[in-house]
């Protein structure tokens, strides 16, 4: 959440010196005596592997830091390095390089750090080398016009949802999903889709390894209830989120598979229950399946035979 600059006086003191420390970290790039420059590294003399040890600890954590601020709209200095289990001091230096980088950006007038530029054009070249992203767009653009939804694309990461990509409905109130989000396998339309088709023994291992935490009222947070559910959307061919993640929110979705007929990403429309109702279900999977066909196709895939 970002910090309001009529806040209370401590926190407008802490806001102030975070900005005083991210003018002096630029005053000291200018002068070419930042962190990146020569001898800021460790004590003259240490062991090379101590000095490669610590290389590899500053990246993990700067990482850590990368990762906290592109979930957030913004953090203070010290919310940021509480999240991360750092000292203020060291994650000053570490955000001071990736501000170096434009990995990392200060925000003057409301006194936090955000994601910078630098880790956006990253991201791109990871959605440049996604055929699926750039094949898709079109297919889902026509689905939302037909649906009046917001349709999103996404992908499986460790055992997690990420939404790559979205067209959002032209309706005052939509669903919307930030790209990069995540979201739980077990409680997501895409997630359930794409649960459908893997192996039931790991099936068990997602779902060790994860758990299956509760969200709404409608969650499923057993495994057999799961397991049912999933026999049905292999039934039918599509899943359906009906408010198991958010409550007034329903999604359907549909699998993409490549050219060994393996599942690769989904496709869903998404809305609120008032519009996306449960007589709408039965129209909404047969389009949502329509459009996962016409990607897997674009980009080469094959089509599983039940859908054809």
């Amino acid at each position: 959440m970002l910090l309001a600059a009529s806040g209370p006086q401590g926190e407008q003191a802490r806001v102030r010196g975070e900005q005083s420390m991210a003018r002096t970290a630029a005053r000291t790039r200018e002068a070419g005596k930042g962190p990146g420059s020569k001898g800021s590294g460790g004590k003259a003399g240490a062991p090379k592997g101590a000095a490669q040890g610590g290389q590899v600890q500053s990246l993990d954590r700067a990482l850590s830091i990368l990762e906290r601020l592109a979930e957030a709209d913004g953090m203070t200095l010290t919310d940021l390095a509480q999240s991360v289990g750092l000292a203020p001091s060291t994650t000053h230096r570490l955000l001071t390089t990736l501000q170096q980088r434009r990995f990392a950006a200060f925000d003057d007038e409301y006194g936090v750090w955000v994601i910078g530029v630098g880790a956006f054009n990253v991201g791109n070249a990871f959605l440049r080398n996604r055929r699926i992203v750039t094949l898709g767009r079109p297919v889902m653009r026509r689905l939302m016009e037909e649906v009046g939804e917001t349709v999103n694309l996404a992908v499986q990461d460790q055992n997690e949802l990420v939404y790559v990509t979205q067209f959002e409905s032209h309706a005052p109130m939509r669903a919307f999903f930030r790209p990069g989000r995540r979201a739980p396998m077990h409680a997501s339309a895409v997630g359930k889709a794409m649960l459908a088709e893997i192996d039931d023994a790991v099936l068990t291992e997602v779902l060790h390894q994860k758990g299956m935490p509760r969200f709404t009222d409608k969650t499923l947070v057993e495994p057999a209830a799961l397991r049912r559910e999933l026999a049905r959307i292999r039934e039918r061919g599509w899943a359906v989120d009906d408010e198991e993640h958010t409550v007034g929110m329903r999604c359907v979705a549909a699998t993409i598979h490549n050219e060994h007929g393996e599942v690769i990403a989904g496709v869903s429309v998404s809305g609120p229950s008032v519009r996306v109702t449960e007589t709408r279900l039965g129209e909404l999977g047969a389009r949502v399946v329509a459009a996962a066909n016409a990607i897997t196709e674009q980009i080469g895939g094959t089509v599983p035979r039940q859908r054809r």
